[in-house]
């Protein structure tokens, strides 16, 4: 911070928000070992200097590292205290004015020229609020990533968009609106512009719809431990973190359920508080201080039983028989059968072939603030730029008088993908390392090409413009020394451009200028974000379908608080916002990358 000057000027630099913060010196240590103050030099005859408590490499209960300055007495009973000086007066800080609660309201109109050279009458669009309710629905009520792609599906058959198979022929057309999904965890969404022809370039918007989570295990029956009936799970990528503690949890997935001479998959969502994982008091000492062990420590209690209790036979622990021996249903937890074949109607025990289940945080997603200016959810990474995405290609492939730029104007694709699997590496199949994308597009072009398939494929994806929509940090205001002063997103303003040196993303000067130029008159405003160069940024699924395909890229999201969170934040006008900004480019980078030619 600045030393204190006899004089202030009124107007300062904003960096030393974002400067690494001046330690604070050491009065006094508090842990949940000691209660006593300690300091150096004691005078007092009746104490005696203890060691001091070694901070553990993983807290969960903030009391349990030692705090600065949480107490400042003095041990030397009796003796003044030296004088101190006052602290420095803090400068006063220009910021950048940006309002409390960014308010749109309408949109500007404008005109849209149309064949003849005439114009379309005005239109007024309708600002990024309207959007805030319907996501926050989306996600209260699809918990799990085969509930989110199968409202998305649902939303798309809707607006008139055919499911395709990847088994089947495909007979497009141009004018077409299409989708098809992969193992029902992935999807990708394509409209076809009138006067498509192969080889034709596409504006692409790709994302990830998958979330930390913790599935249950194969054969998830656990022995009864002092009366508590237990689910065996694992994380999934980085869950069973310190925010799954205390958690309301459901469960819910996809059920194979054999139905005549077929299996067909049923969505199953227990969305009541079944599951906890309880803490262990801070009363207990360095135990509740942890690390913990995922694998014996953070198992989830789903009921009670105590007959052993009553019965006083002991723990003879039994495998389950519903189902009869040899069924699927034999080698799960009795209770949570029950339970999901009274939700889906099932009679048949032995009719369930498998199911794929996770746990989920059951508290709906909300708005928040003092002025509902925040959105509170789970799993927003990244299910919001997948909607929004979902959100701006329905809208631009809708013929409306609100929209300038219908299919009937397009020589070219507008698509969106939506991957699985993208926080653990997007390996499998449903991934975006997988041939998903490329196999999409590689059918899209032959239904359309009258020589050798190839070529127009390359050409495709030199023609083509691919934008990496993962959720980005947005600033945290109590840990600005965390961020770079300039790189540092805001909620409610519009998605941000990430940017890294070390090709973690796809973001450079070309395709930043390209999407900044696609966006302009959406109402998003573009931020940018890099991380320090003492910290490492995460992954996107840019750099590794830019490499495979060599389309040009480039990597923005929505700005979000609380990232891998049980529970996060964003800002409650960010997934209109996200519409607004992703619209623009579907229906703007045709005519943007002719300047690029």
């Amino acid at each position: 911070m600045t030393k204190n000057q006899p004089s202030l000027r009124k107007t300062v630099s904003t960096a030393d928000l974002y400067s690494d913060p001046s330690p604070l010196p050491r009065h006094a240590t508090l842990s949940r070992n000691f209660t006593t103050v300690h300091r150096r030099g004691m005078n007092n005859p009746f104490m005696q200097s203890r060691t001091s408590f070694q901070q553990p490499s993983s807290i969960r209960h903030s009391i349990a590292a030692p705090l600065d300055n949480l107490i400042d007495l003095s041990d030397d009973y009796g003796a003044p205290e030296p004088q101190q000086k006052p602290p420095p007066v803090p400068p006063k800080v220009k910021m950048t004015e940006v309002p409390e609660i960014p308010s749109f309201g309408k949109r500007e109109t404008r005109r849209a020229e149309v064949s003849g050279g005439r114009e379309r009458a005005e239109v007024k669009k309708e600002g990024p609020e309207k959007y805030t309710k319907p996501f926050t629905d989306y996600m209260t009520a699809n918990p799990t990533i085969f509930h989110a792609i199968d409202a998305v599906a649902k939303d798309l058959e809707k607006a008139g968009y055919t499911k395709l198979s990847e088994r089947d022929d495909w007979g497009l057309e141009a004018g077409g609106k299409y989708f098809t999904e992969r193992n029902g965890s992935s999807l990708i969404a394509f409209a076809v512009g009138e006067g498509y022809k192969a080889g034709n370039g596409a504006a692409i918007i790709a994302g990830h719809i998958d979330a930390l989570t913790a599935k249950l295990k194969p054969i998830p029956k656990l022995r009864t431990k002092a009366g508590f009936v237990q689910l065996g799970v694992a994380p999934y990528a980085g869950a069973l973190n310190d925010t799954w503690w205390d958690r309301d949890l459901g469960v819910g997935g996809r059920v194979l359920v054999k139905e005549g001479n077929k299996v067909v998959t049923k969505l199953v969502k227990l969305d009541w508080p079944i599951a906890r994982i309880p803490t262990l008091a801070p009363h207990f000492g360095a135990a509740a201080a942890g690390p913990f062990n995922k694998e014996t420590q953070m198992v989830p209690i789903v009921g009670l039983d105590n007959s052993d209790v009553a019965s006083n036979k002991g723990d003879d622990w039994k495998p389950s028989v519903l189902g009869g021996e040899g069924a699927f249903t034999a080698t799960q937890p009795e209770r949570l059968v029950r339970a999901i074949t009274k939700e889906l109607n099932i009679t048949n025990y032995s009719s369930i072939v498998n199911w794929e289940l996770e746990l989920f945080d059951t508290q709906p997603a909300t708005v928040g603030g003092l002025d509902k200016e925040f959105i509170f959810a789970g799993r927003i990474d990244d299910k919001l730029c997948s909607w929004a995405a979902i959100q701006a290609l329905l809208n631009s492939t809708t013929s409306t008088s609100a929209n300038p730029r219908p299919l009937s104007s397009s020589t070219q694709l507008r698509i969106v993908a939506l991957f699985d699997d993208e926080e653990v590496g997007s390996l499998l199949r449903q991934g975006a390392r997988s041939n998903y994308l490329p196999s999409t597009i590689e059918r899209i072009v032959d239904s359309f090409a009258d020589k050798k398939v190839q070529s127009l494929v390359s050409r495709t994806y030199a023609n083509s413009f691919l934008v990496s929509s993962d959720v980005c940090h947005a600033v945290n205001p109590n840990f600005l020394g965390s961020y770079l002063e300039n790189h540092s997103p805001r909620l409610n303003i519009g998605p941000a451009i990430t940017f890294d040196s070390n090709a973690h993303m796809t973001s450079d000067a070309v395709s930043a200028s390209i999407l900044t130029k696609t966006v302009e008159g959406s109402g998003a405003q573009l931020q940018a974000f890099q991380i320090r160069n003492d910290s490492r940024s995460g992954g996107t699924i840019g750099p590794m379908l830019s490499a495979a395909t060599g389309i040009r890229a480039i990597d923005a999201g929505i700005p979000q608080l609380s990232m891998h969170s049980i529970r996060a934040t964003t800002g409650s006008l960010d997934p209109g916002l996200g519409v607004f900004a992703f619209q623009g480019f579907l229906e703007n980078f045709e005519s943007v990358d002719a300047l690029y030619k």
